[in-house]
């Protein structure tokens, strides 16, 4: 089983919410931060929330943050994404960085350990 399972993509119209799921397994997760990040067809990875491995520093992305919020709980992260826009279309990926600060978080891509498969989110006008 992979250490990074996303979960509750799906279709939706715009202005709807989904809250993404990360399920964490066989890792010590407590020494990784968690971050979601999208990929939208025919462009580029992007970063869009992480939360520090004491969940207590969050950072979303600035196009997303009065949208958007990342959670941790116990073995789970979570995504909640409102006020969807056709825009937020794409694969969304949980992914673990290990992190030697309980506050640390980041935004690079190439920071990261960990990677899921990814979560499809698509959005209707």
């Amino acid at each position: 089983q992979l250490p990074l399972v996303e979960s509750g993509g799906g279709l939706v119209q715009a202005g709807d919410s989904l809250r993404l799921s990360c399920t964490v397994s066989g890792i010590q997760i407590m020494i990784y931060s968690l971050a979601w990040f999208r990929q939208a067809p025919g462009k580029e990875r992007e970063f869009v929330a992480a939360v520090s491995r004491s969940g207590g520093r969050t950072l979303v992305a600035d196009s997303e943050k009065d949208r958007f919020s990342i959670s941790r709980n116990g073995n789970m992260v979570y995504l909640q994404t409102n006020s969807l826009k056709p825009e937020d279309t794409g694969v969304y990926y949980c992914a673990a960085a290990i992190q030697a600060s309980i506050v640390s978080v980041t935004t690079e891509i190439a920071d990261y350990d960990l990677w899921g498969h990814g979560t499809q989110v698509t959005v209707s006008s």
